[in-house]
């Protein structure tokens, strides 16, 4: 046999292998010689293209489902036809009386080559579905799971071989699927005997290996053909929880949904949550068992939605932020909350599921990718699995933006990771109208430069503020306050007007240009809306955001210096919060450093995206965990420069560094030194030039 790569690398074959069949797999572009009367489903392992099999080639769970290309393909040169590959057997007759073949679609088990073959590996939702979707993209995981379900047909007793039956078994598993020295979950084994009379010496075993130096286990046994498993991939955020519901034989993702994080009752930031555990001696047994809970009812809201039994799920990957990680395993955080911030584990870990109180197969595995460093946990690990800056040519920001700011930089030559606190500002905390995102919240804004006026949009309501029947839509809802995405972008778009000048003063002077600068004491505010709910905007809720907007671009600052390098090529958002900020806007505030544009992109729940992509290919887990242990972790308050990055992160974009790329798109303001009136830092109105 000779393999190809994509790339149609030659290598040296002999004469005799030159006159074999060509078969080309797609979509991989796989492809390989091998002589006739090969099955199909052969060629495909031994390509490394991933096609499912339940049954060892019996042709009985038909997941090893192929359609066969008709035509010339002479960019492949090759001529395929229905003709190359033997005529539909006993076996695939019998499969499609029973359940359903569609027209086109053979059983690779069964088919052999026969000649030149573009094999089509099916993509739909029943059958090898790989595609998982993501906010603007399709991602393809080639699936490897860690789980993989065998039937066999167990050898009866016999007294004259006096083997047991669990012991026959293992037998036919080896001979069969060449599984050897398996092991077996102790709760089975008193089931073994009783599963293979009832189905009648036919078996499904579930095996479980997740690395391949390690043994396998037999996690589960059914009587006869048990043609489905599932997994899930969990992503414990300090707010919310993710969760998706998936096919391990097809990677489908049956359900996904999400629930809020029972903990914030304990403390709505991770460092109040530390505290609690500090302060009350069953603190932390009270936030373990609340997440476990959340675990356990997320997971019967999926499986209820997906129509299935939650003890068919076999295996999980969970993510979470270091302080998340240690309260879902039972560990006391409290060292996660004072220098040096020791973890108690970095490294991945693996669990039975039911271990930790998680309520699915008995047999379930449970594995939890590592973390990072003491504030950049298991989730950001997920993230960069994700978005592979690892794998990158360019120099990639990969940054989750919440009140612990998760950073990573780099590309495959280099990564270095940090956090920084930005506090719950963006969130809408420590702000003044801020709130967190729900119906009636300003989620957008707009400020006219010439005559100051807003116009904004809220959540639940299509309309702009200045467009007919806004006031009769938002009528339901109200317009209740400003949530992290708005937050940014007024500061941004006052910015822009010369409401606020570069340091972040509110302009007192404009109040003659507009009577939406108001006095507020000794400062000015700016008044967004002006309705049964006052909402402003205050020189105490700048400052906030400068402060949170300044640590996050200090620590980026930080990673480039360590990287050596003055730009980054592309920017990813991560997170719920990543995805509704709007990029120009948040290069204008000086979130993030100067970047075209087109560069720049929400990646959702790259954290949740990573856990699948664990869950779905067991690769991956060593790819993460090789990953991580590279991955250079900055600790921000160690270092003398983040100070000095910090101060000049204040300004607006920056104090020194300059965004050629974003001026191409935005005017920005010249940058002005205002007049010294003798007020104190923002305090009091600062007289400006206007341009």
């Amino acid at each position: 046999m000779r393999i190809e790569s994509t790339s149609e690398i030659e290598t040296n074959m002999t004469e005799a292998a030159q006159k074999d069949p060509l078969v080309l797999f797609m979509p991989s572009g796989k492809r390989g010689r091998f002589p006739v009367g090969t099955p199909v489903l052969d060629a495909a392992r031994k390509l490394g293209v991933y096609v499912e099999s339940v049954c060892g080639g019996r042709a009985t769970c038909g997941r090893c489902q192929v359609s066969v290309q008709e035509g010339n393909f002479a960019k492949h040169k090759i001529v395929s036809s229905n003709d190359h590959v033997s005529p539909i057997g006993p076996k695939e007759q019998r499969y499609a009386t029973v359940r359903e073949l569609p027209d086109g679609r053979r059983l690779s088990c069964s088919a052999q080559i026969v000649g030149d073959l573009v094999i089509d590996v099916p993509q739909d939702t029943v059958i090898n579905a790989q595609v998982v979707r993501k906010a603007a993209s399709d991602r393809v995981i080639e699936r490897n799971a860690a789980v993989q379900m065998c039937y066999v047909e167990v050898d009866e007793p016999d007294m004259h071989k006096p083997l047991g039956d669990l012991d026959r078994m293992k037998v036919i598993l080896e001979k069969d699927w060449g599984w050897k020295d398996l092991l077996i979950a102790p709760h089975l084994i008193p089931q073994v005997q009783g599963v293979l009379r009832k189905g009648n010496w036919a078996v499904t075993a579930a095996i479980h290996r997740d690395m391949d130096s390690s043994r396998p286990f037999i996690v589960g046994l059914w009587p006869g053909l048990k043609n489905e498993a599932y997994g899930v991939a969990c992503d414990i955020g300090s707010t919310t929880i993710a969760m998706h519901l998936v096919s391990l034989l097809s990677g489908r993702i049956v359900a996904s949904s999400g629930t809020s994080n029972p903990q914030i009752r304990f403390g709505e930031d991770l460092m109040s949550r530390v505290s609690y555990v500090m302060m009350n001696p069953d603190g932390r047994e009270a936030m373990t068992k609340a997440v476990r809970e959340a675990v356990n009812g997320l997971i019967g809201k999926v499986c209820a939605e997906g129509g299935i039994d939650r003890h068919d799920i076999l295996d999980m990957v969970v993510v979470g932020n270091p302080i998340m990680h240690h309260l879902f395993l039972g560990i006391d955080p409290t060292e996660l909350g004072q220098a040096p911030f020791a973890l108690a584990v970095s490294g991945a870990l693996q669990y039975w599921a039911h271990e930790i109180d998680i309520e699915v197969n008995r047999g379930a595995r449970l594995y939890m990718l590592p973390c990072i460093a003491g504030h950049v946990g298991a989730d950001a690990a997920g993230a960069a699995l994700s978005e592979g800056p690892h794998r990158q040519d360019k120099m990639m920001l990969l940054v989750d933006v919440g009140t612990n700011a998760e950073i990573v930089l780099g590309n495959k030559e280099r990564v270095v990771a940090a956090s920084s606190p930005t506090g719950p500002a963006f969130e809408g905390a420590e702000i003044s109208s801020g709130q967190r995102a729900a119906p009636g919240a300003i989620e957008r804004i707009r400020i006219d430069p010439e005559t100051l006026e807003p116009r904004f949009r809220v959540i639940g309501v299509d309309k702009w503020s200045d467009e007919e029947g806004f006031a009769e839509a938002a009528a339901a809802t109200g317009v209740t306050g400003i949530c992290g995405s708005a937050i940014i972008e007024v500061v941004a778009e006052m910015y822009l007007t010369g409401i606020i000048s570069q340091d972040g003063v509110v302009d007192g002077g404009m109040a003659a240009k507009s009577p939406r600068i108001i006095p507020n004491g000794r400062t000015f505010s700016y008044l967004l809306h002006d309705g049964d709910q006052r909402i402003t905007v205050t020189q105490n809720d700048i400052r906030a955001i400068q402060l949170a907007k300044a640590a996050l671009y200090a620590g980026i600052k930080l990673l480039m210096e360590k990287q050596g390098v003055e730009h980054v090529d592309t920017i990813r958002f991560a997170g719920a919060f990543g995805s509704f900020i709007d990029p120009k806007y948040a290069m204008v505030l000086g979130l993030i450093p100067d970047c075209d544009l087109a560069e720049v992109k929400a990646v959702g729940n790259a954290a949740g995206t990573g856990a699948l992509m664990a869950l779905l290919n067991r690769g991956h887990r060593r790819e993460i965990e090789e990953t991580v242990r590279k991955i250079e972790k900055i600790e921000t308050a160690l270092e003398s420069k983040f100070q000095e990055h910090f101060v000049n992160a204040m300004a607006m974009p920056n104090k020194v560094d300059a965004f050629p790329k974003l001026a191409e798109v935005v005017t920005l303001p010249e940058r002005k030194v205002p007049a010294d009136d003798g007020g104190e830092g923002g305090g009091r109105r600062r007289r400006r030039s206007r341009e």
